[in-house]
């Protein structure tokens, strides 16, 4: 049973299919008929792209994924400005910029708009980003009171919409953001895509310079089979409401057991739980849970596979609780059969784990 969908979607069978046609194909810079072919692929995604984020194909940059995405906003529209960034931002944010200053998040996990006011006053003309939904608790900023702000102070908004492409729909850059950053898997794509897509004119410099590929702007023949992916699965549909009822039911279940929801209390994506067992920790659970057959996770996927205590958990205040929460995070073609599936070894785990820890007592 895979619950682990913010680590990576399953892969939808479009995307597959656009994947394996590309895969035949030649190098997408060459000039010959082949190339042609393989560039007219290429071209057909980046208006794809654009087209599902308001933008023109001329503002999209394909690259390896969203780490470099982010990286790639941070260190180009952030030269020469003062960099902010979230308190509960991915790590390949914070890591593109380690002398950036950090906005606070309230308890919810929401940003805190007076905290960012104030260090956009200090500090005008900054370069501020803010991920549409966190990957841990699926808790949604107010991107459009963020993008407000930032257009006051004279500041450019980076949005990672990585978690949130494909699952909710919000015009990112109508609000006046400045560029979006979206990876291919995290939308049901294959892996080793993703995208930054600018607004209307907006000048970037390389961070990897090579063949001059992508305009200038991001070295290294493309990926073309995982950007074609990605292109075909931003077009597969999401059934927002039969995922909410899933996740409603499965959060319901597990807080009659014990558990905390945390960042319940905001605007969330659809299909995540981050879920406190007190007194658990949660490498406990995954095993307990792995073992049952279920796949979830407790914090990001992309730590090298560690456990660690979540640093988004510890911003929001959760104290102990940061050690000891798991996140469960249903795919696009979840059947109904999870909610059963997994609020009986849930159930299993916690009396175990209780029973133990009282028992230990």
């Amino acid at each position: 049973m895979y619950l682990d969908a913010n680590a990576t979607e399953p892969l939808r069978p479009e995307a597959a299919a656009a994947a394996v046609a590309a895969m035949g194909l030649a190098n997408p810079a060459s000039v010959h008929g082949a190339g042609r072919a393989a560039r007219k692929m290429m071209e057909d995604a980046r208006e794809v792209v654009a087209r599902c984020f308001g933008a023109q194909p001329v503002d999209v940059i394909f690259c390896s994924g969203a780490t470099e995405a982010n990286a790639l906003a941070v260190h180009a529209l952030g030269a020469g400005r003062a960099v902010f960034y979230g308190a509960t931002e991915h790590d390949c944010v914070r890591a593109a910029a380690p002398g950036g200053g950090v906005i606070p998040v309230l308890p919810d996990g929401t940003v805190d708009m007076r905290a960012l006011e104030g260090l956009l006053a200090g500090q005008p003309g900054a370069l501020v980003c803010l991920m549409a939904a966190n990957n841990e608790t699926g808790v949604r900023h107010d991107m459009a009171a963020a993008a407000a702000l930032c257009a006051r102070h004279g500041a450019l908004l980076h949005v990672d919409a990585v978690q949130a492409a494909g699952r909710c729909r919000e015009d990112w850059l109508g609000m006046g953001a400045a560029s979006i950053a979206v990876s291919g898997h995290k939308i049901g794509g294959p892996m080793g895509a993703g995208a930054l897509v600018v607004s209307a004119g907006r000048e970037v410099m390389a961070d990897l310079r090579g063949g001059g590929q992508e305009l200038g702007r991001r070295g290294g023949t493309p990926a073309l089979p995982a950007i074609a992916g990605m292109a075909a699965a931003l077009g597969g549909g999401y059934e927002a409401a039969r995922i909410a009822g899933y996740r409603d039911e499965i959060e319901a279940f597990c807080l009659r057991l014990g558990a905390v929801a945390l960042g319940a209390g905001a605007n969330r994506l659809v299909n995540t739980s981050c879920l406190a067992l007190p007194g658990v920790r949660a490498q406990t659970q995954l095993i307990a849970l792995d073992m049952a057959g279920v796949a979830v996770s407790a914090g990001s996927a992309c730590s090298s596979g560690k456990v660690a205590q979540s640093h988004v958990l510890q911003a929001m205040g959760a104290g102990a609780l940061a050690g000891q929460a798991i996140r469960v995070s249903l795919p696009w073609n979840a059947p109904p059969e999870v909610v059963p599936g997994f609020c009986g070894a849930y159930e299993a785990m916690a009396k175990r784990a209780l029973h133990g820890r009282a028992g230990c007592a």
